[in-house]
């Protein structure tokens, strides 16, 4: 079965998040931001000019420009397209082949196109972290918690969140920054997160606490400026007395 049309429908609000089961802190220095298969042959299922889709890439790309700013490794999950059927294994069982070796379908959207330091990472299952090296890359970096943003929901942002889940990650699934078939499978997949295995959050949520650990190098610097005493000037050594 291919992935079906789907109709536009309304973003979450953070007050259609589900209970939070656990209190994880997100922080700059621990985390890394994962954007999940925003290509072209992905995105193109979501309906042309909806809020759906430019609401998605707008807030994806926010979380981009923050995780940048704030020194966050930035992630990107791609299948490579034209996969063969042994490649494509039991998901051609699923969804048939798949996208084309084409530029047309392999492409990250221009919008978000990887610039350097930014690791693009070959998608060959649901799991981000199936035969690739994300999870070394985040040990090697010393990265314990994960930004999930994306499409699709229930599919593999669910299935990479588990994953991280499993091997201690802490996944803060980004739910006004990813996208799914339809908005029952889209809360069903918030739903399970919060009560198995991620924290639920908000794009405005993820890049204020990003952007705080600059804030508050900046407010200690000022009040350290504030509260150092005026500079006085050094006491003159007194000259020895001379042998008479």
């Amino acid at each position: 079965m291919p992935i079906p049309d789907i109709e536009p429908y309304p973003l979450p609000t953070e007050h259609e998040l589900p209970p939070a089961r656990v209190g994880w802190r997100l922080e700059a220095a621990r985390s890394a931001l994962l954007i999940h298969d925003m290509q072209q042959y992905f995105v193109d299922f979501l309906p042309a000019g909806s809020e759906l889709r430019d609401g998605l890439i707008r807030r994806v790309a926010e979380l981009r420009e923050a995780a940048a700013a704030a020194g966050v490794p930035v992630y990107f999950t791609a299948q490579p397209g034209g996969m063969t059927r042994g490649e494509r294994g039991l998901l051609h069982d699923f969804w048939g082949p798949g996208m084309k070796h084409t530029g047309a379908h392999k492409r990250i959207l221009p919008e978000l196109r990887p610039e350097p330091p930014a690791v693009v990472l070959t998608k060959w299952r649901y799991s981000a972290f199936a035969r690739s090296p994300l999870a070394e890359l985040l040990a090697g970096q010393g990265r314990d918690q994960l930004i999930i943003c994306g499409v699709y929901a229930h599919v593999g942002i669910l299935m990479t969140a588990c994953d991280a889940f499993t091997r201690d990650i802490q996944p803060f699934v980004v739910a006004d920054a990813i996208a799914d078939f339809s908005a029952a499978d889209h809360a069903a997949a918030l739903d399970y997160l919060a009560r198995r295995c991620a924290l639920p959050v908000m794009t405005h949520e993820v890049v204020s606490r990003l952007a705080l650990p600059a804030r508050q190098d900046l407010e200690l610097l000022a009040a350290g400026r504030r509260r150092r005493p005026p500079r006085t000037p050094p006491v003159p050594l007194a000259t020895p007395p001379t042998a008479s």
